[in-house]
């Protein structure tokens, strides 16, 4: 039974101490290689969408460098699926000369197409390279925090919480896929529980309903008419200026280098090389 004294706060900031705590013992041990040589941990590869708007990269460039900082020695790379250089396949190309082992971790927030097909069909088409996919950052504590507190900068306080006509549109990229769908609610209920109980519902930019107006009409037509958008995104781009730009009162600004969020790329990192090494369906990610 869960302690009710014990908030998504706290788990999140447990999770913050596992992580570094793995970070200082993994960084103690040297095991011995070919020759004598230290083994290398696997590298880790951040896999995120990529996008025309030039705030992107800055900003995923300086999540990696938070992940960097938690983490020394640890070989981080990124790749995108398109539209950015480097792509994940001339990322997968360069590891594979110096590293005989890497962990994709997607900085991507549900189980969608990209995840679950994308990421272990480029891992198939590197054979030389021992690949393992990570599960995608959604519905964790660390994420909940990052996004509260992103909700928090725009202008949220603990007043809005006890409000009867706040409420929060938890805007998202979108997916075909139900199960990336299902994550996002999943993400909604948790952040809902860390505002003490005011009403999130999740919307999307593409591919899924609601829209992020949609939702906001229906929180209204609940009694709700102060809406804040909170955004789970990465990095600015098309998606997010377009989500936060029709929200009718505050609105949070994507993630980012947030440090709950870059401790989560190493928790997802971390468990992935406790999965067995095999290839991975939708439905065993989605249990990592």
């Amino acid at each position: 039974m869960t302690d009710p004294d014990i908030t998504l706060a706290d788990t999140a900031q447990l999770f913050g101490r596992i992580t570094d705590e793995l970070g200082t013992r993994l960084r103690q041990v040297r095991p011995a290689g070919p020759r004598g040589r230290a083994a290398q941990p696997p590298a880790l590869i951040a896999v995120a969408h990529g996008s025309r708007d030039p705030r992107a990269l800055p900003a995923v460039r300086a999540l990696l460098d938070r992940v960097r900082e938690l983490r020394p020695g640890l070989d981080v790379r990124l790749g995108h699926i398109e539209l950015n250089a480097p792509l994940l396949s001339d990322t997968l190309a360069e590891v594979t000369a110096s590293n005989r082992e890497a962990v994709l971790v997607p900085l991507l927030f549900g189980h969608g197409h990209h995840v679950t097909h994308d990421l272990p069909a480029a891992a198939a088409a590197a054979p030389e390279l021992r690949t393992r996919v990570a599960a995608p950052l959604g519905a964790h504590p660390l994420l909940i925090e990052a996004l509260y507190e992103r909700l928090a900068e725009a202008g949220w306080t603990a007043e809005h919480e006890a409000a009867r006509d706040t409420a929060v549109v938890l805007a998202s990229a979108g997916s075909r896929a139900p199960e990336s769908a299902a994550d996002t609610r999943r993400t909604a209920a948790l952040l809902s529980e860390r505002l003490g109980g005011v009403p999130v519902v999740a919307a999307y930019a593409s591919a899924a309903a609601p829209t992020v107006p949609a939702a906001v009409r229906a929180l209204a037509a609940r009694g709700r008419h102060r809406v804040a958008v909170a955004s789970l995104f990465t990095a600015p781009g098309l998606f997010a200026t377009r989500s936060t730009a029709q929200a009718p009162w505050i609105a949070a600004a994507p993630l980012g280098p947030h440090p709950a969020l870059a401790r989560l790329v190493l928790h997802r990192y971390d468990r992935a090389l406790h999965t067995p090494h095999t290839a991975l369906t939708g439905r065993e990610l989605a249990s990592a």
